[in-house]
Formats: C-alpha cells, structure tokens, sequence
C-alpha cells in the first residue's frame, strides 16, 4: 500500500446528513452555489432550503439521498475550483456510491439526483414503516460469515460489512433482539460485543428490498445512454468489492443489487487503499475515517470549509 501514489476521494452515505449541511461551502464558493441550483432544477425542489433550513424532509429517505448528493457533489467541486484538488479514484458508502460516480464523470449530476430520489421513494416503500430495522454490531475481528451462518434462520441479513470491528444487520424488528443476543454469544468473553439500533426508517441492503430492484433497474435503463463508462473502472462497487466494469449494464447491475446485498466497504477499502496513497472523506460526516483506521490506513475527513481550509493551505 505504501507504493500507492494516486488519490482518492470517498463518500459515506445515508445517516450522515444534517441540518446546515454545505452551506459553508454554499456561501463561499460559486460552484457550489450553482451545484444546488442545479439539483433543485433537476428535482422542481429548493434543495438548499431543505438542507440549510429546519425542514423534516431531511431525514425522510426520498429527500435525504437527493440532498447528501447534492451536498457532496458540491462539496467536492468547491474542492476543486478552490484549491485545484482532484482524485484519481473513487468509492462512496451505499448512497456515496452514487456521489462517487459523479465525481468520477461516470454519471451526470443531474440524473444522479434524480435517479437516488427514486432509489429513496422505492426503499421507503417497499416495506411499512417501522416493520423494518438495522442495528450496528460492533466487535474486535468480527467475522460476517460466521454471523451469517448463526443468523441464517432469521429474517435478517448481513447489511454492510463495515471494518475489521462492524458489520451492520437488516431485516424484521421482531428478530433483531433475537439476532442481538446470538450476536453476543457468539462474543461473550474476552471479546466483548455491542448491538447499536440504527436510526432507520427501513430495512437496507437486505432481502426485504428485492422487490424494488426490477423497478430501479428500469428507472437506471432511462439514464444509462448518458453515463460516461471509461470512468467507471475508476469507482469502486459496493456490491462487487472491487471496482466497477467500464459497461453500462454491468454498472447498473451492480447497482441493482446493492439495494438488497451486503455493502462490502471492507473489501472497498483494501481496494482503494491499493491504488491512493492519500484517501480523503468528503461530506458533511466522517463514518468512513474510523472504518479506514481499522484496516490501518490513514482517512482525512473534510466535513466543513475549515477541515478543507486546514487540510488543503487555507486558499482564500
């Protein structure tokens, strides 16, 4: 990994969104300024509103993704046009993967925006509110294997497979305490386990999102005659592990399944850490920072201007 001398920009997804979130960058540089327009042009939304503003549409799934996309897109520009920076490579965290397309020239914006607004809606959608839930297990050298297999007779599933400490799990309410307590026998001891409750309003990357995937495969197919596929060996896929075809339908598959497959961020990681020898987190949270530390590889996070002001020499 030390002989990797490229750069690469990631992106966390769902989750970390809050209110507020850009508008630092909104105010001080124009591209950034035009990147919102833009997304509320595409959306017949006033996207800087919802994300500056007290507005609940924030945390609802149709609105959430649009937003974080538009913000790390912006972000990531105002990047560039402030400081000249730019990647070599790229990976983003479930939803991030659709900024990391961007980012890479692989998919225009636009329909970037578009795209993951329905991707939104279709997961809300596919099961009532509350029948769902995730939680985060968290536990020194955890394997997903061995807790597939201790969970194999319920009804949840391997979400993301997060670092060498977290693996995220999805399914029916009813059983995550279930899925908890196995989770913890299987660590009792010397290596002790903790099952944190996700703040989620579905079932992601699990079996109960199946349902949607002809529908977004459909809603892909529209898009995909503008999507620059030179690029896309350059992005990583959550759902292969490794980096994308340069194929429009092998992205689109790719994409498809993730919506109800494991997230391999692991194997992601290892993947991008083998070709940047500089990774950095763009977006307004840093999740991915501390999963990159778990593999022993160096992450920084731009959150805010003053991160990147700090980081890249403080440009005026």
């Amino acid at each position: 990994m030390s002989e990797a001398k490229g750069t690469a920009a990631v992106f966390p997804g769902q989750g970390s969104q809050r209110q507020g979130m850009g508008k630092d960058f909104y105010d001080a540089i124009p591209v950034c300024r035009a990147t919102f327009e833009e997304a509320s042009d595409a959306l017949g939304l006033d996207v800087a509103a919802i994300c500056f503003e007290e507005d609940a549409r924030l945390h609802l799934t149709e609105y959430t993704q649009p937003c974080l996309v538009t913000t790390e897109t912006a972000m990531f520009r105002g990047l560039a046009e402030r400081y000249g920076w730019k990647a070599d490579c790229f990976g983003g965290h479930s939803l991030g993967e659709f900024s990391a397309l961007v980012a890479a020239g692989v998919m225009p914006f636009a329909d970037a925006v578009r795209i993951v607004r329905t991707r939104g809606r279709l997961m809300q959608e596919a099961i009532p509110v509350g029948v769902g839930a995730m939680a985060a297990i968290i536990a020194e050298g955890i394997d997903a294997g061995t807790l597939s297999t201790a969970l194999a007779d319920l009804p949840v599933d391997i979400a993301n497979i997060n670092s060498a400490n977290q693996v995220v799990v999805s399914g029916e309410a009813a059983a995550l305490p279930e899925a908890g307590n196995r989770c913890k026998d299987l660590f009792s001891g010397p290596k002790s386990c903790r099952v944190v409750p996700l703040n989620v309003s579905a079932p992601f990357h699990s079996r109960f999102m199946k349902k949607i995937e002809e529908p977004f495969r459909e809603a892909l197919k529209m898009i995909s005659g503008s999507w620059d596929v030179q690029n896309a060996p350059a992005v990583t896929s959550n759902y292969r592990g490794g980096f994308h075809p340069a194929d429009a339908d092998g992205i689109a598959d790719n994409l498809v399944h993730q919506l109800s497959s494991s997230v391999l961020w692991r194997d992601n990681m290892q993947a991008l850490a083998g070709r940047a020898g500089a990774i950095y987190e763009i977006g307004p949270g840093r999740p991915l920072r501390d999963f990159f530390k778990t593999i022993g590889v160096t992450c920084e996070s731009v959150i805010n201007l003053a991160a990147a002001e700090k980081i890249f020499g403080g440009v005026s």
